[in-house]
């Protein structure tokens, strides 16, 4: 390994060590308010998934407790985007694609024939893995581009006040204040992905979706976007994808790992709290995958 190597080796892990240790801080300041009453439990019922003839999922059921974040691990292939996009109804998009099962919001299943589907993807709220901000829009057009998605009429002054909030709580106001009117495709990775968080909260969902919101992103990135998820968790109930199981640790309350072997339908092998899935797995599967022995 050359010098230079070297450096950026251990540059990436005193940047991994500052992310723990900003994480527990926020831990102990940013999650120490009660959860509001008003926040939105979500729960997945005996949810199977078929491409085609093809059985991806079997039988899921997890509960997402409102006001946490609740992380989905593990390996790839084994079924967990594939759930997150059954939440908000993203999965039937797919022609080929189809399920059994319910997924209930406040108590009510999305899936219901009476309920349509934007209404489920408007309270659901969805972050990709890759940035997708509107490239040629403006960053004020981006964040009020959900408003006219979903037919929620808005006046000036109203829009002013929302592309402020939003952007104030996806951590990205201080820095785009100056330039709202400039294009949003000119942000970096990081930016533009807090962009898209700020999109999201704009037409405000009760529950947040997050596929590996950091995986293309730098560790400085990584830490502004993890600070943002800790801090909206006090106002809307996240789910996120992560294959970073320091992350896992570091955000979320909650995790379920999912597994799927030997061309078998993925399923959860274990959920619960992070600190005991962790720290004491009732199954020596996930303890070897937290531990980093397969995966």
């Amino acid at each position: 390994m050359t010098i230079l190597e070297n450096a950026m080796s251990e540059t990436l892990f005193t940047l991994d060590d500052r992310l723990d240790a900003e994480a527990e801080r926020l831990r102990s300041e940013v999650r120490a308010p009660a959860v509001s009453s008003d926040l939105t439990m979500l729960e997945a019922r005996s949810i199977s998934a078929w491409f085609g003839d093809h059985k991806v999922l079997d039988r899921v059921s997890l509960t997402m407790e409102a006001g946490k974040i609740t992380a989905l691990i593990g390996p790839s292939g084994c079924g967990k985007s594939t759930f997150l996009r059954i939440l908000n109804r993203m999965h039937e998009m797919i022609p080929s694609a189809s399920l059994a099962g319910a997924v209930l919001l406040d108590g009510e299943d999305i899936y219901a024939t009476q309920r349509r589907p934007t209404v489920a993807r408007r309270d659901i709220g969805m972050v990709f893995q890759k940035p997708n901000p509107f490239p040629a829009m403006s960053i004020y057009d981006n964040v009020v581009a959900g408003l006219r998605l979903t037919g929620i009429r808005a006046g000036r002054d109203a829009k002013d006040s929302l592309v402020e909030e939003c952007l104030i709580k996806a951590g990205l106001w201080k820095e785009v204040r100056d330039r709202l009117r400039q294009p949003g495709g000119g942000l970096s990775g990081g930016q533009q992905q807090r962009l898209c968080i700020a999109r999201s909260l704009a037409v405000r969902p009760k529950v947040l979706l997050m596929d590996e919101p950091c995986s293309a992103l730098d560790p400085t990135s990584t830490r502004v976007i993890e600070e943002t998820m800790l801090d909206l968790a006090r106002e809307v109930t996240i789910v996120i994808v992560t294959h970073n199981m320091q992350q896992a640790q570091r955000v979320s309350d909650n995790c379920a790992f999912f597994l799927a072997s030997q061309g078998t339908p993925g399923g959860i092998v274990e959920h619960g709290d992070t600190i005991t899935m962790f720290d004491n797995p009732s199954d020596p599967r996930t303890a070897d995958y937290v531990n980093g022995r397969f995966g």
